[in-house]
């Protein structure tokens, strides 16, 4: 029997849009301007979850500035940050085969939405540039709540903001590359669909079964083909 959807809410970064490939030119730019050598692009992609200052801090390392101090950690986290957000959205994209995914909710009426860790101001201007703003139906980020993910009360505001209760929670999918987008949206009672393709250090590879979702996608188009044509879910 397939279950009512309501509807789906993503991650940003790693699940819905691939945003790596900018991440990967922004710290090949810094480590150019101080003569140093860029990390892998492997090794960046799989920071992307963690934040700005993981990044940096892989750069740091990479090049064996290991005795930077704390004031200077955040001049390069603030210019990762400038640097991003004057050209946020030169090489990103929607991961192949989710555009179809949102067209298709789009036209059965069902509405999507992004709960993300991703500082608004930055969150808007990459949906702005990639002209989903208008179609996303909510959108949560840190700067919205007093608690970010893992904590539910992220998703217990995007379903306040569907008009959703909170008891019907169990018809509203989420879907999210990091254990801790797993973890929100158990711990709001909602579905949870791993995206396995994301941004996922190899160490935490072997492990992502541990994490508890209910379904794993290895790639876009499973995920794709786990909404659309699985037969699981119903959007009624």
């Amino acid at each position: 029997m397939s279950q009512f959807v309501k509807a789906v809410l993503f991650d940003l970064d790693g699940t819905l849009i691939d945003t790596a490939a900018d991440f990967v030119r922004i710290i090949g730019k810094m480590s150019g301007e101080n003569d140093w050598q860029a990390p892998p692009e492997a090794e960046i992609r799989e920071q992307v979850s963690a934040g700005a200052s993981a990044m940096v801090q892989l750069m740091l390392r990479h090049n064996d500035q290991l005795e930077v101090s704390e004031s200077e950690l955040l001049e390069f986290r603030q210019q990762f940050l400038d640097d991003y957000e004057a050209e946020i959205c030169v090489d990103s994209c929607v991961f192949d085969e989710l555009e179809e995914v949102l067209r298709a909710l789009e036209e059965k009426s069902v509405p999507w939405g992004i709960v993300t860790n991703k500082p608004r101001y930055l969150a808007e201007q990459l949906l702005e540039k990639m002209q989903l703003d208008e179609r996303c139906s909510v959108l949560v980020c840190p700067d919205d709540v007093s608690r970010s993910k893992p904590d539910p009360e992220p998703m217990y505001a995007a379903l306040e903001r569907l008009s959703i209760p909170r008891g019907a929670a169990e018809s509203v999918l989420y879907v999210g590359d990091h254990i801790r987008d797993i973890e929100a949206g158990k711990a709001a009672g909602m579905p949870t669909i791993l995206a396995a393709y994301g941004y996922i250090p190899p160490e935490d590879q072997k492990n992502l079964k541990k994490w508890g979702a209910d379904y794993i996608t290895e790639t876009p188009a499973d995920l794709n083909k786990l909404l659309l044509s699985s037969g699981k879910f119903d959007y009624l």
